[in-house]
């Protein structure tokens, strides 16, 4: 048996194919560097990320501001002056009229100015009669406040109190919370100062969302061409008022 195994000649084959396999195992292979992860800053532009807003994946995007304060009344002096004094305007005599405008500029669906600023109006005439002041519109109102926010990512009287003097830290680390306590000072706004945050709502969309109303769509116009006649020679002619036309404009 021992000649026999000596003799044949896949065993040479076999023996030198489990001396390879145990080299492949003892040579193992290093064990891989960390990475460092990009930098950030300047250097950062390598590597693809993103310098404007300064955040990266998993990191939640800030927050825009509003374009005016709540007590800019009068708005600011640019292109949209005279529609920041419609809109003060409209909020002291009318504000029915405001918010509805608000909630169709937001919506932009059909009767929403109607079904927003009846309602309005008779909570405010409500108000007004039984108990002597606007505390019952407010209440209806509010929520457009926290739509506007939402819809344009702006930030709320809680971030905006923990941006200026580190207050209300807490509610803002925790993403339910925050929108909890965001949609308490909408409410806290109109209850206190409704007409100022109607004013600052109005000016908010007129500069974000035209009005529905205007949004025309261009039309294209098909003129059609000249009367074309048969000319001598079998080629088509143009008519005479184009042959008047052109000899005119030779002669300018």
């Amino acid at each position: 048996m021992a000649n026999s195994e000596e003799s044949s000649p896949l065993l040479a084959k076999q023996s030198g194919v489990d001396d390879e396999k145990k080299s492949t195992k003892s040579t193992a292979a290093p064990p891989l560097a960390k990475q460092s992860p990009p930098p950030q800053g300047a250097a950062g532009a390598a590597y693809g990320l993103p310098l404007g807003h300064g955040s990266v994946i998993g990191e939640p995007m800030r927050r825009a501001q509003w374009d005016s304060s709540l007590i800019a009344c009068l708005g600011r002096n640019d292109e949209f002056c005279s529609s920041d004094l419609e809109v003060c305007l409209l909020g002291s005599v009318t504000p029915c009229v405001l918010y509805g405008s608000n909630v169709e500029r937001l919506g932009s669906g059909p009767g929403t100015f109607a079904n927003h600023c009846l309602p309005y109006s008779s909570l405010y005439l409500f108000g007004n009669a039984f108990i002597g002041s606007n505390v019952l519109a407010p209440w209806f109102a509010y929520p457009s406040r926290t739509a506007i926010r939402r819809k344009f990512n702006l930030e709320g009287s809680c971030e905006a109190l923990s941006r200026s003097c580190g207050c209300c830290g807490s509610f803002v680390e925790d993403d339910v919370q925050r929108e909890q306590c965001e949609s308490a000072c909408d409410f806290v706004t109109h209850v206190f100062c409704h007409a100022c945050a109607l004013c600052q709502e109005g000016r908010e969309l007129r500069r974000r969302v035209p009005h529905p109303g205007f949004n025309a769509q261009q039309v294209l116009v098909m003129i059609p061409p000249g009367e074309q006649t048969m000319g001598r020679g079998g080629s088509f002619g143009c008519s005479t008022a184009a042959l008047a036309e052109l000899s005119d404009a030779h002669r300018v």
